[in-house]
């Protein structure tokens, strides 16, 4: 069955078909586009127009288009909003589906593909991927949903005020969880973290009558989403360590391949293992079984689903990495940070058994305005807590950490990331447990890559 056929294409966005086809896909990048997509040029960096002739080479049967092409393409006056037009078609033709949606300052992405783990075990499901939460993500991943879908869960992500409130009313979600509100994108926000918490609390604008709204209430600012999602008309559900929690974490136990969650939900207790060991994930695990309860999950699906759900890439995944006298860990965190998860990190990582060294090579934290050197400086502390062995820094922000650091903890200083790489790789040893981590603009990435290189299996080292 087809996802859009042209005519449906061009009812939904006012456009004009010029040949016939019909789409299996929507893309919008021509690196991955599958055969059978509609590709959608949009404006960037460069036309999308430009890479319509490539698209349909690779496969595309038809394009979304707002001037002349060759091939098969709908016609209309800006691609733009005709994504979003089509987004909106696609949320309007299935009544049916469930729809959940998932932001906060921490875990959204994590979290989002936890629940999707979990609807995948219910029935028909769809999802966003990867990271696409923003302006563009959004109306994309509603314009790929399947018109036969039973339940579906997007991400929702925001750097300014205003952005999520569009975002929500074309999800018009049923099911709303905000993961927790902290120090990120605060340099956006004169008025600091609460400009950040009033700008999550937007997702309740598109909530659909009598949603859910799922909070963290071990969160500073959980008053003050929860007043804001009864205003809503929502009904509020709490996760956290606290007794009056609907899922209450009572203790999060890693072990050497997964860890072991105790809870109790709605006083119902709960002892089950899942395959994450970082201590995020004990409140993360709670949002998700709250959040897969809204959209008419059973607990059995939920309790299989995050016993299967494997760290994504960036964001805990974890390999072994051969030398030629031993192996050791590497965690990749390299997708994302702020100060909020890297202490999480470092905790996690602290309660690690390993027999060699805790090592951690860290880039800067981006997006905290005025006060990124205090907070990138106030980062000592937790790793001295967490009896981390040796820290590599890498950038202008982290160097405020470096000159905060005792020498004995001190691994390595460079300016960039594919700088720091070779101090790195230089410095572990077989038995050493060693973290990357630090923001995706800061490219951690490279010395994750530089690390992984060195695997004497792949055939990459030299």
């Amino acid at each position: 069955m087809s996802l859009w056929t042209a005519d449906e294409i061009a009812q939904a966005t006012g456009g004009k078909v010029v040949g016939d086809f019909a789409a299996l896909g929507v893309s919008i990048d021509t690196r991955s586009i599958e055969t059978g997509d509609l590709f959608v040029a949009l404006a960037g960096v460069r036309d999308g127009h430009e890479f319509v002739a490539p698209a349909l080479a690779k496969g595309a049967t038809g394009s979304l288009v707002s001037q002349a092409v060759d091939g098969p393409h709908v016609l209309v006056e800006d691609t733009f909003k005709a994504l979003e037009k089509l987004g909106e078609a696609a949320r309007v033709r299935a009544p049916q589906v469930r729809r959940g949606a998932v932001t906060g300052s921490v875990g959204k992405t994590s979290v989002t593909q936890g629940v999707r783990a979990g609807l995948m075990l219910a029935g028909k499901a769809h999802s966003s991927v990867k990271s696409y939460n923003n302006h563009i993500g959004v109306p994309l991943t509603l314009a790929r949903m399947p018109r036969d879908t039973e339940r579906a869960v997007f991400e929702i992500g925001m750097n300014h005020a205003d952005e999520i409130t569009p975002l929500s009313r074309f999800v018009r979600p049923h099911v709303v969880a905000i993961t927790t509100v902290g120090a990120v994108h605060v340099e956006n926000f004169p008025d600091g973290e609460i400009g950040v918490a009033r700008a999550k609390a937007e997702i309740f604008d598109g909530i659909e009558p009598g949603g859910v709204a799922i909070l963290n209430a071990d969160n500073a600012w959980f008053d003050l989403l929860a007043d804001a999602a009864r205003k809503a008309g929502a009904k509020v559900l709490s996760f956290g360590a606290g007794e009056a929690c609907d899922a209450r974490l009572i203790d999060f136990q890693p072990q050497a391949d997964h860890a072991v969650v105790q809870a109790r939900m709605h006083g119902q207790a709960l002892d089950f293992p899942i395959l994450q060991k970082g201590f995020h994930w004990g409140p993360n695990s709670m949002a998700v079984l709250l959040m897969l309860e809204a959209l008419d999950v059973s607990l059995s699906d939920s309790l299989a689903a995050l016993g299967s759900f494997e760290p994504l890439e960036g964001r805990g995944a974890e390999k072994t990495i051969h030398l030629a006298g031993g192996a050791f860990t590497l965690i990749d965190e390299s997708y994302n940070a702020n100060p909020i998860s890297m202490i999480a990190a470092f905790k996690s990582l602290g309660a690690r058994k390993t027999l060699g060294r805790r090592i951690v090579a860290l880039s800067d934290m981006l997006e905290l305005g005025e006060a990124g050197p205090q907070y990138h400086a106030g980062l000592a502390e937790a790793l001295a807590q967490a009896g981390i062995d040796q820290v590599f820094c890498a950038g202008p922000l982290m160097k405020s950490l470096w000159d905060a650091l005792p020498p004995t903890r001190r691994g390595g200083y460079a300016e960039s990331a594919a700088e720091l790489a070779p101090q790195v790789t230089r410095a572990v040893e077989p038995g050493d447990l060693v973290m990357v981590k630090g923001s995706n603009g800061s490219k951690a990435g490279a010395v994750t890559a530089a690390l992984a290189a060195l695997d004497v299996r792949s055939g990459k080292a030299g």
